[in-house]
This record gives structure tokens, sequence and C-alpha cells, in this order.
């Protein structure tokens, strides 16, 4: 298995405890993939725009919140399905568009964000290099304790961090509506 935008790892290493796959994970920052060695995993600086391993070498590939950073998206996807062998699964998980309006409503009509690789376009984006592609919702809840706590969820988002600081003081937890889309795409037979 691949995992592409492994950060330090915790998905990884799961995945190897629990499943028992062999797990290679690639991750562009060093010191991500410094951070996920330390946790046993096989990982290696790289970028899903140009993997570096050969046609057809994994099963199946994990791309989980990250697809909308990647620069040429399309370039990336075809990179993923490229490495994977024929009949094999990449499982792509996003943010659907009513994830954490509670949250996001706070910062007004600034904290919009329509990003590159959403809940929206991943299904027909991932048709261009997929023979099939599945979608599963999956909804809940997240709960921030404190303003503290959202305050800082806020500052570490890629999208959003600028808006940090204009979250307005609340008191007590904040219960948030959380969608995630999880698509599972297979490469050609």
């Amino acid at each position: 298995m691949l995992e592409v935008g492994c950060g330090r790892g915790e998905l990884a290493e799961r995945i190897a405890l629990e499943v028992g796959a062999e797990v290679v994970a690639v991750d562009q920052s060093e010191r991500m993939v410094e951070l996920a060695r330390e946790r046993g995993v096989d990982a290696r600086v790289g970028d899903v725009q140009e993997l570096a391993f050969d046609g057809a070498s994994f099963d199946c590939a994990v791309a989980a919140w990250m697809l909308y950073h990647v620069p040429d998206l399309d370039r990336g996807l075809g990179e993923l399905a490229r490495v994977l062998r024929p009949g094999g699964r990449l499982v792509a998980v996003t943010n659907g568009p009513d994830n954490l309006p509670e949250l996001w409503g706070l910062l007004g009509p600034r904290a919009a964000r329509a990003h590159p690789f959403n809940a929206e376009n991943g299904g027909d984006l991932l048709s261009r290099h997929f023979v099939r592609i599945e979608r599963r919702d999956a909804r809940g809840t997240v709960t921030f304790a404190d303003w503290d706590a959202a305050h800082g969820y806020v500052a570490n988002s890629f999208s959003r961090r600028e808006l940090a600081d204009e979250l307005p003081r609340f008191d007590g937890p904040l219960v948030c509506s959380r969608l995630t889309v999880v698509f599972v795409a297979e490469t050609a037979a």
C-alpha cells in the first residue's frame, strides 16, 4: 500500500499494524518523513506529481485530505493510477461542503473555500484516470472543548490560518457537524 501526503505517519502506522499491510509512505516535507520514520513507517520524501516507483507497484493507495493541495492535480492522479496494479484501488478522502459549518460560520463569508479536489468534483476528476469510482459519505460531529481549541484548529489549517485571530470568542464547547467524503477509485483490470 502507498500513502501519499502521509504527514507524521499516523495512518500509515495504523494500517500496517491493524491490517498487516506492507506500507510505503510519501510526503514532500522532510520533517514529516522523519516523524513518520520514528513510528517505524517506510517513509520517503516525494511528490505525488512525480512518484519514484515503477508502474503497477501497489495494490492500494491512500490520499487522505491532501489532493486539494496538489498544484497539478490531474498529473498527481495520473501518477497514482500509474503506480497501481490493474484492478488496484485509490482511497481519496476529502471534506464535504457541509463540513464544520458551525465553526466556519463564526468567521463569515471569508471562510468559504472551494478546493480543487472536493466532494462535488472528486468523482469527475478521478474518472479521468480510473474506471470505477464509488463515493461514501461519513457524517459525525467534532467537539472543540473551548475557544482555544477552535482557534488552534483554524490557526493550523492550510487554507484558513490567516482568519484565526478573527474567530469570535465563545464560552464552553463548540459542537460542529462533520462531513467526510471517501472516494474509492479502481484502475482498469
